[in-house]
């Protein structure tokens, strides 16, 4: 690849855990760590949401100023990057071909929308077939479930996988408020779903699919989905 990889970022646009459900949103490190390691990489990063605009950070992911993981200071830093978080690409303005990588942050708000939604599932389903990479961390996997391959099968059928596991879910005590258990969907779409201890990095790569299992992977998951690109250019 002699120009820089294009890398296009989907976000949550859900800011509740249902209607009129607790607050929620993108988880901020999970955005922050990898979208500066892909601009340390030389990439061109787009960030898109589901609805465009503003995408809602969970409010549980951001501290006080000066309290963050250097990432997110990094990024709040940014002016340019915080504009384009302010100022979202609307999905249905997006076209796969125009990336190399198509990269799913986690957050619980990834739960209520990223399954539902028709342009995401098409927009994976053409990157995929299009070679692609696809990448999603921690609860960013939940826009997978939907995205078929060229056969139209789902894209996780047979594949490794990782994402935000059940016991995690439990362990924040929100496997009763999510719409469906991420690690269970998976398992059940026929994926070769793999783990580690809760809140333990662990990153998978199966040829042009990297997924994260949960916050603690997020920078890790960066760097495969760079090495993904750098194998799929060849």
């Amino acid at each position: 690849m002699l120009r820089p990889p294009r890398i296009l970022m989907i976000l949550t646009s859900s800011a509740t855990m249902g209607a009129g459900g607790e607050p929620t949103g993108l988880w901020f490190e999970e955005l922050a760590t990898p979208f500066t390691t892909f601009v340390d990489a030389g990439a061109a990063v787009a960030l898109a949401s589901i609805a465009g605009g503003p995408a809602p950070i969970d409010p549980r992911s951001l501290k006080p100023k000066g309290e963050n993981a250097p990432s997110v200071e990094r990024f709040l830093a940014d002016a340019a990057a915080s504009a384009a978080l302010a100022a979202t690409l609307p999905l249905s303005d997006t076209a796969a071909e125009d990336y190399d990588a198509v990269f799913l942050p986690g957050g619980h708000g990834t739960m209520w929308d990223l399954p539902r939604s028709d342009a995401l599932a098409g927009l994976l389903g053409t990157a995929w077939a299009a070679g692609r990479v696809v990448a999603a961390v921690c609860h960013g996997p939940a826009g997978l479930v939907r995205a078929t391959d060229g056969t139209g099968a789902p894209l996780v059928r047979g594949r490794r996988v990782t994402a935000f596991s059940d016991s995690e879910e439990r362990a924040v005590g929100l496997a009763e408020r999510v719409p469906f258990l991420l690690e269970t969907r998976l398992r059940d779409l026929g994926a070769r779903y793999e783990r580690a201890a809760d809140f333990q990095p662990f990153v998978l790569a199966d040829g042009r699919l990297v997924t994260g299992q949960n916050p603690a992977s997020s920078a890790l998951t960066a760097r495969l989905t760079l090495d993904a690109l750098a194998e799929a250019s060849r």
